[in-house]
């Protein structure tokens, strides 16, 4: 007990060195937090998201429509409205009186000219014209979408969310080369917030007091938010303890020890006090022996004890993921219990062994370690990237797991550069992943991550890591994406894609990554939770206009 004093007096005196300085700010109505950006800001282009600091997309470009991620609903946003006129053809009404934050008023030129941006030039977002014919401007707020045949519903509700609109009366003076490096250092959208002051370790954001969205949602409550760049967890934790910092996105070890002591607020009260955000996947490389027998995969997701890494690792601020990876409102729709009962898998490694004996996979030497059926040794590798402390810790007690069953597996741990990319040109055997189970508006996102054919020579960079061949899987998943979310074969379809990929195992579902948000009430109060579903507190890139906007705007001063 005295050495955790000691310990929590350290962090408290570290914290207040690295989170004293706020400069000339009024603290009561400056908002600041870590965990969003990582390295010093140098972009802001909303055309290269993967390049732009956290808060470019939602605190200053702004999408049509807005995606609820807790409650699985798509609302207006820069639209008023949207409807499929016919079968083929969408209509978007934009909400009047919207200007740019330079003055200049927001019309549908700006989105027509957004998405044909993408349609000579390879972008994030070109991919929605592999399915629509044209987009079409009628009038100052009417947007006229066009789709061919069969248009891609799911792809569209995604896009219509996802991108941001940009200026065209700017944009469109500089050439695509220009556009894919421009930082664009003063960014004009049509959001709450401008940039106000770029350090090597902190980014401040000012509010812009005649945005269009107070009459229309309220205005935020923050004057400036504060992103600062902080490594240490003890420093962080510290800040927690303090009040110092409002919220916090990282992964925090220690969390629910010295939350209620300390005043620090998460989303649920009680386990798994975060939410449910992504799905950690273990990707087996079906290309190398013995990953290549279908057997031997299904036993080693029989093998893997979920609860150990969620109770050792996170201190229960995670889920155990469900056998088929779905997690959120709107994928949780199509999860089909009977075929989990029949083909899913659970903890059971007495099973494991059965099912790797009946597959001929011995110890036939006496060490310990069990022989492919063909007598080789079997000696593989997990990996997962270097410092990322949680994932490390979740191999390893993986590596358990399989040793008590008989296959030997050691963890490694690469620089990240090295570990993405072995797994792209699928230089691996196991490995942790999340970057495409971001919960969405459909599971099909989620699908199309774990199963498609999207290898473009060497390298596989939207997923199926683990190079899972099976033409019927993908295009079972293809056609889900032109269904209506309530068309009834779209459940047919989605119970089959859970069947396949069950029987298969391609890929192991292991835990449902948590959404880290920390808050503390020193400054501000009316947090997001269970209780308050106001939005989300989350500065990660791609969550701002998912719910923290909104959790801005009903946030109150504490004092």
């Amino acid at each position: 007990m005295k050495k955790l004093r000691i310990l929590l007096v350290f962090m408290l005196v570290i914290s207040a060195l690295v989170f004293s300085n706020t400069g000339e700010l009024d603290r009561s109505k400056t908002l600041i937090y870590t965990g969003g950006i990582w390295s010093p800001p140098s972009s802001w282009n909303p055309i290269v998201p993967w390049n732009a600091v956290a808060g470019t997309n939602g605190l200053v470009y702004e999408p049509l429509f807005e995606y609820d991620p807790i409650a699985g609903e798509i609302r207006p946003w820069l639209a008023e409205s949207g409807e499929w006129v016919t079968k083929n053809v969408y209509r978007i009404t934009l909400r009047d009186g919207v200007k740019w934050a330079d003055g200049v008023e927001f019309t549908s030129k700006d989105v027509v000219y957004t998405f044909n941006l993408a349609k000579d030039n390879a972008l994030y977002f070109s991919n929605i014209w592999d399915y629509t014919e044209k987009i079409e401007a009628l009038g100052k707020r009417t947007v006229l979408v066009t789709f061919k045949e069969n248009p891609r519903y799911v792809a569209w509700n995604n896009s219509i969310t996802d991108v941001t609109i940009v200026p065209e009366h700017i944009w469109s003076k500089m050439t695509i080369d220009q556009i894919l490096v421009a930082a664009n250092r003063d960014p004009i959208g049509t959001g709450p917030y401008k940039v106000s002051r770029v350090t090597q370790d902190r980014l401040v954001w000012e509010r812009l007091d005649d945005w269009w969205g107070n009459n229309v949602f309220g205005q935020p409550a923050p004057q400036h938010i504060v992103a600062r760049i902080v490594f240490s967890n003890n420093v962080i934790l510290g800040s927690i303890m303090k009040g110092e910092l409002d919220f916090a996105n990282n992964f925090i070890p220690g969390i629910p020890t010295i939350k209620d002591r300390f005043g620090v607020k998460t989303y649920y009260d009680n386990a798994p006090y975060m939410i449910s955000w992504n799905t950690a996947m273990l990707f087996l490389n079906t290309n190398r022996k013995p990953l290549d027998d279908v057997n031997f995969r299904r036993a080693i997701a029989f093998a893997i004890n979920q609860q150990t890494i969620v109770n050792r690792v996170y201190e229960n601020m995670v889920a155990p993921s469900n056998p088929t990876g779905l997690v959120g409102t709107n994928w949780m729709e199509y999860y089909d219990e009977k075929v989990v009962e029949e083909y899913g898998f659970k903890f059971d490694p007495s099973e494991a062994r059965r099912m790797l004996n009946r597959a001929g996979y011995i110890d036939r030497t006496g060490d310990g370690w069990r022989n492919a059926p063909d007598g080789s040794n079997i000696d593989l590798t997990i990996i997962v990237p270097n410092g990322w402390t949680d994932w490390m810790e979740s191999i390893r007690s993986i590596s358990e797991d399989l040793r008590a069953v008989g296959i030997k597996a050691t963890p490694q741990f690469p620089d990240t550069s090295l570990y993405e990319d072995r797994m792209y040109t699928g230089n691996f055997d196991m490995l942790i992943n999340t970057y495409g189970s971001t919960i969405s508006f459909s599971p099909y996102t989620y699908w199309s991550w774990v199963g498609n054919e999207r290898i473009d020579g060497e390298r596989a960079t939207t997923g199926n890591f683990g190079r899972y061949n099976d033409p019927e899987l993908f295009q079972a998943i293809r056609d889900f994406a032109y269904l209506q979310p309530e068309d009834a074969k779209a459940y047919e379809l989605a119970s089959f894609i859970q069947k396949r990929l069950l029987q298969e195992m391609p890929s192991i579902p292991i835990w449902h990554n948590g959404l880290w948000m920390q808050m503390t009430e020193e400054y501000w109060t009316n947090w997001p939770s269970e209780d308050n579903p106001t939005g989300l507190a989350c500065g990660w890139a791609g969550v701002w206009n998912k719910g923290t906007i909104r959790a801005l705007i009903e946030l109150k001063p504490a004092k």
